[in-house]
């Protein structure tokens, strides 16, 4: 029987001890100069334009470590309007239609209750859901998730009028970004659904940009519901632009009109995939 061999500690130092040390540093004319500052350490450095490829790349990782060390293999992406409220607040709804589509937040939580009994049968590896992480559906869908004491994840962004992470997105799966297009790919890196609720720019953006990578390939084709038929049918003339020759109207089948919660779950357990999550540019 041979004895285990004794962890090897790496040769050279790590980066917390030489930050330890560098806070101790002595008081002089060169250690107070911004260009003794450790770069990974130094703000004004790391904010340089020149750097910007280097904070892309951090914005990719860092989410992306975390929720691989948390577990998180798939999820479900809900996008939808900030300035829808909780029913509760409904008299705080800015106009009359803000207020008729304050019954989809509730459908948004019990839909993200109903999918996440199902994520934590397999320990919140699978179906976890995600959201912006910010008001209105978004918070709905995290708030569902919290009722049936499951996790979620919510990727917020800053913005120019700052709003706090709504208070039901769990704590060690809360991301901030900069940039939008590196929070995109997050939202659809691990997307094995995808739900919308009705919205603003945002909404339509974050829609429009998973439809066209669904239509032409870039991503596997998987559950793609839009809440609220006569909604979305008023906004946008879909049979137009089939009509016109802009799209196929195959590609009208790229996603389906839903109601409720219960019939996006059924939906999406008939939904007929093709390919799977692998498939996705850039995993």
């Amino acid at each position: 029987m041979t004895e285990q061999t004794p962890h090897r500690r790496h040769p050279l130092r790590d980066s917390e001890t030489d930050m330890e040390a560098a806070r101790h540093r002595p008081d002089t004319p060169q250690t107070r100069s911004p260009s003794y500052e450790l770069a990974f350490t130094d703000d004004d450095f790391m904010s340089r334009d020149e750097l910007r490829p280097v904070r892309l790349q951090l914005e990719l990782l860092k989410p992306d470590l975390l929720m691989n060390e948390y577990g998180v293999e798939s999820t479900i992406v809900m996008f939808g309007g900030a300035r829808i409220p909780d029913p509760a607040h409904r008299d705080r709804a800015r106009t009359q239609t803000l207020a008729e589509l304050t019954r989809y937040y509730d459908e948004a939580r019990d839909f993200a209750r109903r999918m996440t009994e199902r994520s934590m049968q397999n320990g919140h590896r699978e179906n976890v859901i995600v959201t912006g992480g910010g008001p209105g559906v978004m918070e709905a869908g995290n708030r569902g998730a919290a009722d049936a004491g499951g996790i979620s994840i919510g990727l917020n962004i800053v913005l120019p009028h700052e709003q706090a992470p709504n208070e039901y997105v769990t704590p060690d799966l809360c991301f901030n970004f900069h940039y939008f297009a590196v929070r995109k790919m997050h939202f659809l890196m691990r997307a094995k659904a995808i739900v919308v609720f009705p919205g603003g720019f945002g909404t339509l953006d974050e829609m429009f940009e998973s439809l066209t990578l669904i239509q032409t390939g870039r991503m596997a084709r998987v559950p793609f519901l839009l809440f609220g038929r006569d909604f979305w049918r008023t906004i946008i003339n879909w049979d137009a632009l089939a009509e016109a020759g802009t799209i196929s109207p195959v590609d009208l089948d790229l996603f389906k009109f839903v109601e409720t919660a219960e019939e996006a779950v059924e939906a999406i357990d008939t939904w007929p995939l093709e390919g799977t999550r692998d498939s996705i540019v850039g995993r």
